[in-house]
């Protein structure tokens, strides 16, 4: 019997403006807008909404984007902000060919190791109601619902890691 290995995932640091860096954040931006409105992103839908929500600042030093690969394949990224003590996550995707295949959980590990070799004791973030998928991963990796502690307009849920 023969039997096949699967693919590792290897999570990197890089910038936001490099090509798979922004290739991903722009596919994550569409999932977020045709979820949002469900629908087709409509032309410049998606520019607008990285407008309005740039990633630019998850690099150092006021924050940190990560890339997934699974194998070979460019397949996810997690952004963290530096705040006072602790990081906020954000940009949490995973390309749905690699779904299910364990990148939300290797990048959820990554942005908690990044985060505590910062010095952050814990991880905040916020997300839609719609986005059942993403607030299920949280919570299976320890992340509980807290009150809110931002008012982003597609802010819904809150939820908070301790690392310490």
């Amino acid at each position: 019997m023969t039997t096949t290995a699967r693919p590792i995932w290897t999570i990197s640091a890089s910038r936001p403006d490099q090509p798979d860096a922004l290739l991903l954040l722009r596919e994550y931006m569409t999932e977020m807008v045709e979820r949002y409105h469900h629908r087709p992103a409509l032309p410049g839908e998606v520019d607008e909404a990285l407008a309005e929500m740039p990633s630019d600042d998850l690099t150092h030093p006021d924050g940190l984007l990560l890339l997934a690969h699974r194998g070979d394949d460019l397949a996810g990224c997690a952004g963290l902000r530096w705040h006072s003590g602790w990081a906020e996550l954000t940009r949490v995707f995973v390309r749905p060919a690699h779904r299910g295949a364990g990148g939300g959980a290797a990048l959820l590990a990554a942005v908690a190791q990044r985060a505590t070799a910062a010095g952050a004791d814990r991880i905040r973030l916020d997300t839609r109601a719609d986005l059942v998928e993403a607030r299920a991963l949280y919570a299976r990796h320890g992340y509980a619902e807290i009150p809110a502690y931002s008012q982003g307009p597609y802010a819904e849920h809150w939820f908070e890691k301790r690392l310490s």
